[in-house]
């Protein structure tokens, strides 16, 4: 009843966490989500995680989005039309199609993906609070 010599079958799912909008399904307005989102439908509107979370947004060959993500991970495989501001990791697959500018921190990106607009590559935050901090400090010209 009780067995200890259970294997670990690997870090358990928690469905609570997972949403799903599955393929014919379109959402129209925007979209705030914690935990995992897959896309497989349309969401006509904005999609915003948790920036301080571990959101992941997961947009499958199927999944559409028109209108801005912002998110701290996805994972994209289909279209999206808006711009896409990714704060830790974001990993562009084969069919992944995008429409507007690219904010990344991590990048990763399959042969046949597709971007048409500008990549922009985000240092990590506390790099750019290091260097915000020693802007600060530092004496401004022609003060005496």
């Amino acid at each position: 009843m009780f067995n200890s010599n259970r294997k670990n079958q690997g870090p358990a799912v928690n469905a609570a966490t997972t949403s799903l909008i599955a393929r014919g399904v379109t959402v129209n307005g925007d979209v705030q989500f914690t935990g995992t989102l897959h896309l497989d439908g349309t969401i006509e509107g904005s999609v915003q995680a948790d920036p301080a979370g571990s959101s992941v947004l997961t947009i499958s060959e199927t999944g559409r989005v028109v209108g801005r993500i912002d998110v701290p991970h996805a994972v994209i495989n289909g279209c999206v039309n808006g711009d896409v501001e990714v704060s830790e990791r974001l990993e562009l697959a084969q069919l992944a199609r995008i429409d507007g500018d690219v904010h990344y921190q991590i990048l990763e990106i399959a042969a046949g993906a597709q971007v048409n607009g500008k990549m922009v590559h985000r240092a990590p935050q506390t790099i750019r609070q290091l260097a915000q901090a020693a802007i600060d400090a530092a004496p401004v010209l022609g003060e005496a």
